[in-house]
């Protein structure tokens, strides 16, 4: 069982003209293996430099973040990153892509030729493999960064915006993807989006965070990924707890937005 725990984790970033940004400020989350969070807030909250502190892509000034026990230090294989935009090697095949971590494991042949298949299968571009990257649309992308972060067995998967370039069709199909991938392999998943419908239907853990500094306003636990793993994604969002929710977290933001806004134009 992996457990991460992210234990009173601020972050300050020393400006060269001699100013301060507190990005985030005792920021504790404990996630239990398997668990799916979702994270939002208004911009400038700290979503995204939260999840690089997780990845190990920044030390944070302040606290400690654990994973099966031992410290987060840096990048490891155990966290795995899928981000907006695929981050693929364009130059290579869809199959070398996904097979470029096992390679570097030196995973054997037949193996990593046997996950490679199973997890192109998974995420429906079995008859894509030969396929050169930039031969795929956006969500094709998408697919085959999952299936990348994957085939690396990551404890815990990390996703910065990974839907949010997409058209709206496109990412309701990946969103049910997300779901059943999460339910198949029993991973770990953080999600930072900014849309709050999103949020709501890929968390069953939901945070909203505050900005400036950046902090954990709100959590809710919520049932709807649990729903939309075996059911159509529009028929979930019908259920009489979904639009309230909704409304509730939309307003909240917007509050927030406004609380900023009105911060700017005094300092103006």
């Amino acid at each position: 069982m992996s457990e991460l725990s992210i234990d009173n984790i601020s972050m300050r970033f020393d400006l060269p003209n001699g100013g301060v940004v507190q990005a985030l400020e005792n920021v504790s989350i404990d996630l239990k293996s398997g668990e799916l969070l979702s994270i939002l807030g208004p911009s400038g909250c700290g979503k995204t430099t939260l999840l690089n502190i997780v990845a190990g892509f920044l030390a944070p000034t302040d606290g400690v973040m654990t994973l099966n026990g031992h410290q987060i230090k840096g990048p490891d294989a155990e966290r795995g990153m899928v981000f907006q935009q695929g981050a693929l090697f364009e130059w290579m095949s869809v199959r070398e892509n996904v097979g470029f971590g096992p390679s570097m494991k030196k995973m054997p042949k037949a193996e990593k030729k046997q996950t490679v298949d199973h997890l192109l299968n998974v995420v429906g571009l079995g008859d894509f493999k030969e396929k050169a990257v930039y031969e795929l649309s956006g969500g094709m992308q998408q697919r085959v960064a999952l299936a990348r972060c994957l085939a690396n067995d990551p404890d815990v998967i990390l996703m910065d915006e990974p839907l949010g370039a997409l058209d709206a069709l496109t990412r309701e199909k990946m969103q049910s993807l997300v779901l059943k991938l999460w339910k198949e392999t029993g991973k770990t998943i953080i999600l930072i989006t900014h849309s709050v419908e999103e949020a709501l239907l890929l968390g069953e853990r939901l945070i909203v965070m505050a900005p400036r500094p950046g902090r954990i306003h709100k959590e809710y636990n919520l049932p709807f990924a649990e729903l939309g793993v075996d059911a159509d994604l529009r028929e979930v969002k019908k259920h009489p707890d979904f639009g309230p929710k909704r409304e509730e977290i939309l307003s909240m933001i917007w509050d927030m937005e406004e609380e900023i806004m009105g911060r700017t134009e005094e300092s103006a």
